[in-house]
Parts: C-alpha cells; sequence; structure tokens
C-alpha cells in the first residue's frame, strides 16, 4: 500500500509542481512563453495517449513488469529534466515522463482492488486516494519552496529519493500476474484513439493562447481529432475485437462513476488551476505563502476521508451526495471573496472542500469497480482515468476561457463608468491618484483591471460551486455492490 501510494503521489504531484517553477526555468533557458508552455503540454499529451494501451502491455509483460518499468523509466527521465541544457531536451524528457507516469495511478488502484477483499476495497481506496488527492495540493508548495531556498533543477530530481522507495516495496511486496502472448492489439483501434486524444488534448490546453478558433493550429488539432474519433467509433463498431473492449461500458457503475469522477476532479483541480494566479497576481502573495495558503485542502482531504471511512454503514450514495454538497459550499465561500479578503476566509473555505473531496474520493474508486469482472479491473482503470482526466481536461479549458472572456467583459462594462460626470469616479471615492489626467486615467484602468479580474474569479468559483450539483443524477444511478464476494488476490 505505501509503495503504491508513494508512485500515485509522485504522480500527481509532478502534475503541478513544475507550474511554479516555469518562470524560472524559462529564464534559465533563454526560452519564450509558448515554448516554456509545452513543458506543462508536452506532460498532459503524453500522459493521456499512453493511458488506453496499459491493458494490453500487462496482459503481454505482466502488471508488475509494467509498473516497475514505468517507476524507473520516470526516474531516469526525472533525472533528465534536471539536467536538461535547452527548452527541446527539458520537453522531450518531459513527454517520457507523461508515457511512463501513465501508468501509475491506474495500475496501483487495480492492484490494490486485487489484493484486497472487496469488504475492504472503501478502506483500501481512501487510504490510496490520499496520495493521489495529496499529490497535486503538495506540488505548488514543495515547488514553490524548493524553487525559493534551492533551484528549479531540483523541482525534478526530488522524484528520485521517492522512486527509490517505491521501487524496492513494489519489487518486493507485489505478486506478478499470468502473461499472455495470445491477446491481439487492435493496432488501428489506438492510432485513431491515441491521434484523437492527442490532438484534442492540444486543442484544449493550446486553444486559451491561441485565441481558439481564431487560429489556424486550433482548427487544424479539432479536424485532427474529429476524424480520429470518428475512425475509432466506426472501426470499433464493427470489429470483431475492439481496442477497448465494449463490456466495459455494460457496467453501470463503471459508466456513471467515471462521469460522476469528471466532476469531482473538475471541481478539484479547476479551483487549484484558478488559485495560484488569484493569489500572486491578484493578492500579491509571494510562491510560497500562496502554496501555503492551498494547504488546508490536503488537511480537509484527511478528515474527510477518516470520517467516510468510519461512516461505511452509510449508503455509499448518500456519502457521495454529502461530499459534492460540502464541495460545492466551500467553493460557493470563495464568491464572498474581495481584494482585501483576509487569510482565514480563504483557508477556512480549502478545508472544507477537502472535507467534501475526502468523502467522495475513496468511496467513489471503489464503487467504480465493484460490479466489474477481475480480469477487466487493468484495462477498466486505464479507461477509467482516460474518461476522468479527459473530462477534467476539458472543464479546466472551459473555465480559463470563461474566465479570459468575462475578465474583458467586465473591464468593458466598469470602463464606461469612468466619466467626469459620474460622482462616484470622483473624490473621495475614486482610487488614490486616480483622477482625468493622463497619469490619473492610467490609476484608473489599474484599479478598474484588478476588480474585472476579481469579479472574474467570483464568477468562475461560482459556475464551478454549481457544476457540483450536475453529479447528484449520476450519483443516484449507481447500483449497490453484492454484499459479499470471495477475496480476489493477485496470482
Amino acid at each position: 500500500m505505501m509503495s503504491l501510494m508513494l508512485a500515485t503521489t509522485m504522480m500527481a504531484m509532478d502534475q503541478t509542481i513544475a507550474n511554479v517553477a516555469l518562470p524560472n526555468i524559462q529564464g534559465s533557458l533563454s526560452a519564450s512563453q509558448d515554448q516554456a508552455s509545452w513543458i506543462l503540454t508536452s506532460y498532459i499529451v503524453c500522459s493521456a495517449i499512453a493511458v488506453p494501451v496499459l491493458g494490453w502491455i500487462c496482459a503481454r509483460l505482466g502488471r508488475k513488469r509494467v509498473f516497475l518499468g514505468a517507476v524507473a523509466t520516470f526516474t531516469i527521465a526525472s533525472v533528465a529534466c534536471g539536467l536538461s541544457g535547452t527548452i527541446g531536451q527539458i520537453v522531450l524528457f518531459r513527454a517520457i515522463q507523461g508515457i511512463s507516469g501513465a501508468a501509475l495511478m491506474p495500475l496501483s488502484q487495480a492492484i490494490l482492488l486485487d489484493i484486497y477483499p472487496v469488504q475492504d476495497h472503501r478502506s483500501a481506496m481512501t487510504i490510496w486516494g490520499l496520495g493521489a488527492i495529496m499529490g497535486p495540493i503538495m506540488g505548488p508548495v514543495v515547488g514553490g519552496w524548493i524553487t525559493d531556498t534551492l533551484d528549479w533543477r531540483w523541482v525534478f530530481f526530488i522524484n528520485v529519493p521517492i522512486s527509490i522507495i517505491a521501487f524496492a516495496g513494489i519489487a518486493f511486496c507485489v505478486s506478478e500476474t499470468k502473461t499472455s502472448n495470445s491477446q491481439r492489439l487492435d493496432l488501428f483501434g489506438f492510432l485513431t484513439l491515441g491521434l484523437g486524444v492527442g490532438a484534442c488534448q492540444l486543442m484544449l490546453d493550446r486553444g486559451e493562447t491561441k485565441d481558439w478558433f481564431g487560429s489556424s493550429e486550433i482548427w487544424t488539432e479539432a479536424i485532427v481529432a474529429a476524424l480520429a474519433f470518428y475512425l475509432f467509433i466506426a472501426h470499433s463498431l464493427t470489429t470483431k475485437k475492439p481496442f477497448i473492449n465494449p463490456v466495459l461500458f455494460r457496467d453501470r457503475n463503471f459508466v456513471f462513476t467515471a462521469f460522476a469522477g469528471i466532476l469531482q476532479s473538475a471541481l478539484f483541480v479547476t479551483v487549484l488551476s484558478l488559485q495560484p494566479s488569484f493569489f500572486q497576481d491578484l493578492l500579491g502573495y509571494p510562491v510560497l505563502l500562496s502554496g501555503w495558503a492551498m494547504a488546508p485542502r490536503g488537511v480537509g482531504i484527511l478528515m474527510g476521508s477518516l470520517i467516510a471511512n468510519r461512516l461505511r454503514w452509510v449508503d455509499f450514495r448518500v456519502l457521495i451526495i454529502s461530499g459534492f454538497l460540502i464541495t460545492s459550499f466551500g467553493i460557493w465561500q470563495m464568491t464572498e471573496f474581495s481584494l482585501n479578503v483576509d487569510l482565514m476566509p480563504i483557508l477556512s473555505s480549502g478545508l472544507i472542500q477537502g472535507v467534501g473531496a475526502g468523502f467522495v474520493f475513496g468511496t467513489i474508486s471503489s464503487i467504480s469497480f465493484s460490479t466489474l469482472p477481475a480480469e477487466l479491473r487493468t484495462e477498466g482503470a486505464g479507461v477509467y482515468w482516460l474518461i476522468r482526466n479527459f473530462g477534467t481536461s476539458i472543464a479546466i479549458s472551459l473555465v480559463e476561457t470563461r474566465f479570459s472572456e468575462h475578465e474583458q467583459l467586465f473591464h468593458s462594462y466598469l470602463s464606461e463608468h469612468i466619466r467626469p460626470d459620474n460622482s462616484l469616479a470622483q473624490a473621495p471615492f475614486a482610487p488614490p491618484g486616480a483622477g482625468f489626467s493622463t497619469l490619473g486615467l492610467m490609476n484608473f484602468d489599474a484599479a478598474v483591471g484588478q476588480q474585472a479580474a476579481m469579479l472574474s474569479y467570483i464568477d468562475g468559483f461560482r459556475m464551478i460551486s454549481l457544476a457540483a450539483l450536475l453529479a447528484i443524477p449520476f450519483v443516484l444511478m449507481l447500483q449497490k455492490p453484492p454484499a459479499t464476494r470471495m477475496p480476489v488476490t493477485a496470482e
């Protein structure tokens, strides 16, 4: 359990740890902002493409070998990232990190579901979920401290001791599964799905910076993604052995928890994606304080997970819905923030959101595979995390696009009222230094820009909070798993 948690935490933390170090990396390697963004994009895109093929690779090589190979490759790529001397090198090694890291979360979940009996699945998933969900929270804190204290290269070197411990634990404690050379890879299905996921992920990740469909690049990626997905679906419906086993989508719990999981991840990750710029750019927090301001979420997750584990006698649907409502309430509190907000409301809202996430994550992870045949768990875990991550990427792009558009709208609306005949644009209501001289108008514009950004953040938090309610219908569609089942062990 501890070895699998370490590997999962390392992978999850690497999704956010490089974000705070990005300006330092950009300056050190003399890269443009667009080039530096590929450090994040390459990791995300390659991780998304690699996930679907996990089931086939594990069937051929064995799940333990694949896991150990993924941890070793991830470690070597991390060291190579830290030693990189050009932007091209670090983008390449981040891509390798993404490919190898894609296996860690789905396989660790599948292994735990096999080695624990069904009655202990919720407890196991709760403990494992702490590592999976704490990683993105720890990333900005650890990354900010390392960047301020040491050097950005240690953001990648920190993976080495974690990987060594995880590798040793998995090597000694995890049993190997049987291998089979008879399982055929649907190459056309894999290539079309991989191309579609990769092109769509690129479109979502770069759309905001490229003005969406005002850019020929985004149009190209959208057309490639649509064509690839069409070919994948058409091929899957007409071939005897498609790349993704259709039996997975006949399982009600698997399908509906995947969609509920999208919303759960979206609530969690979209807030995390908005908060660093909110703290640093708008409130003026230093990088390290910005990271610590997000830390109470981790404490809340621990509290929520422990409480949910003690309430195993409660219907799991009640627990999940309660978690979504608590998370929604915590995010709604952020709609009351202003430019003068104190630190305490920020910390308390994060704590409440963490408690809600703790209720949801472990419970929903155990229910996802509760009615799925054991032989489909490895493939199911890969598909499950592909759906969740892909849906979360769409949610992040929607929120960031809405934020950018509304910031411009609010700026335009507020600017209309900066007129000499408006008494509220005069002293004592006007901001310090603002007036109708050239310098005064510049001060007015800066103040309006801050207020427009604040209104956009409030609008974004409100939208994310209400989105939590969309998960309730999916949760109500879940069915209760069998009360008892013989323990399943890894072969």
